[in-house]
C-alpha cells in the first residue's frame, strides 16, 4: 500500500517510529505490536461488541471516537444504534478480528471501550460491573482494600467475579450474568451490590455520585449498566507508558501497582495464557431480593441531578 512502512493481514502500517506521547519513549510501533501480539486475548471481549475508542491524533487532543469516519474500510464490521442524546444514528465498529485491530491501531486507538451487550443481542448484558474509583492522590491501596469488600458483598449473595487494573487508578470488578437477565434487573443488582460494599466499609468506600460528597473515599461507581461502556482487559490507556488493563489474581491484590503492567511488559507476563478467562466464573443468575432491594435505590445520576438543582435553588436563596 503506498506510503506504508509495513503490510500486515492487508492492513497498511504508517509512522511507526513516531512517539504517541510527547516527552514519553512509547512510539506507534510499541503500540501496534503489543495490539498484534495479544490480539487473540483482546478480541474475544471485543468482537460483536459496539465500540467506542480513545484515538490520539498528532498535534491533537485525545477524543472518544464512536461514529466510524467515512473513510473506514468497507470490510469492517459494523452496526448502527440510535443515539438519544444526538438524535443520530452513530456507526459503531465491530472489532470481530485481527486486520481490525490492527486497522485501529494504524488509526492511533489507544484505548477500547466496547459495550456491555453485544450487537446481536443489545438487550442482553452480559456482565455486571463494579468500577472502584479512588479519590486524588495515590490510593490504590484504598481500591485494593475496596475490591475486598466488593468480593465480600458477592460472596454474601452468592456470587463471585473476576477483577482487573483499569489500566489507570481504579480496579473492575466482573461478574457474568445469566442470557435471561434484563438491564433493568441488572442495573439494579449493581446498584445494590455497590451499596452492601459502602456497608462493610463505610470509612473508605462510598456511594456519592457527587464529587465533593466522597470525602476522600474510593467511589464504588454502580452506573456501569445498560448501554454503558468499560475499558476492554487487555486495552492500553492514555497514559504515561501506556499502562494495560491487566486481570490480577484476587490474593495478589496487594503486590501489585497499576504501573505494573504496560503494552511492554504485558506480553512476556502474559506468555500463552489468558488469565482473564482463566479467572471469569460461569454466567450466575442475580438473586432476586438483591433486584428487588436495588429497585428501591435511586439512580445515582437522576439522584445527583436534582440534588445538583437543589443546591443551587439554596445557593440563590443565601445570596
Amino acid at each position: 500500500m503506498a506510503g506504508a512502512q509495513e503490510t500486515r493481514d492487508g492492513v497498511g502500517l504508517t509512522n511507526l517510529e513516531q512517539l504517541l506521547l510527547a516527552g514519553d519513549e512509547v512510539t506507534k510501533r510499541d503500540l501496534v505490536d503489543y495490539l498484534d501480539t495479544v490480539h487473540d486475548r483482546i478480541l474475544p471481549g471485543l468482537r460483536d461488541r459496539p465500540l467506542s475508542v480513545v484515538r490520539l491524533l498528532r498535534g491533537q487532543e485525545p477524543f472518544m471516537q464512536k461514529n466510524l469516519p467515512k473513510y473506514t474500510p468497507e470490510w469492517v464490521r459494523r452496526t448502527a444504534i440510535w443515539a438519544e442524546t444526538s438524535h443520530r444514528q452513530v456507526s459503531y465498529a465491530l472489532c470481530d478480528d485481527r486486520r481490525t485491530l490492527l486497522w485501529f491501531a494504524n488509526q492511533r486507538a489507544i484505548e477500547y471501550h466496547p459495550a456491555l451487550v453485544t450487537a446481536t443481542h443489545p438487550e442482553q448484558p452480559t456482565h455486571l460491573v463494579l468500577d472502584l474509583d479512588p479519590p486524588e492522590g495515590d490510593a490504590f491501596a484504598a481500591v485494593t482494600r475496596v475490591a475486598g469488600a466488593v468480593r465480600r458483598a458477592l460472596a454474601a449473595v452468592g456470587l463471585a467475579g473476576a477483577v482487573k487494573t483499569s489500566g489507570a487508578k481504579g480496579l473492575h470488578i466482573f461478574v457474568p450474568v445469566h442470557p435471561e437477565t434484563t438491564a433493568e434487573e441488572l442495573a439494579a443488582a449493581t446498584r445494590a451490590l455497590a451499596v452492601h460494599t459502602a456497608r462493610l466499609d463505610p470509612e473508605t468506600a462510598t456511594t456519592a455520585f457527587i464529587r465533593e460528597d466522597r470525602g476522600g473515599r474510593v467511589f464504588v461507581d454502580p452506573t456501569r449498566a445498560g448501554g454503558a461502556t468499560v475499558v476492554a482487559v487487555y486495552s492500553p490507556r492514555l497514559r504515561p507508558g501506556l499502562p494495560v488493563s491487566f486481570p490480577v489474581a484476587w490474593d495478589d491484590l496487594d503486590g501489585i501497582t497499576p504501573g505494573d503492567f504496560t503494552v511492554r511488559t504485558v506480553p512476556a507476563l502474559l506468555g500463552d495464557r489468558d488469565p482473564w478467562v482463566e479467572a471469569m466464573p460461569a454466567p450466575q443468575r442475580l438473586p432476586a431480593d438483591l433486584v428487588a432491594e436495588g429497585r428501591t435505590i435511586p439512580v445515582p445520576r437522576v439522584q445527583a441531578m436534582h440534588e445538583g438543582k437543589r443546591r443551587a435553588r439554596a445557593r440563590r436563596e443565601t445570596t
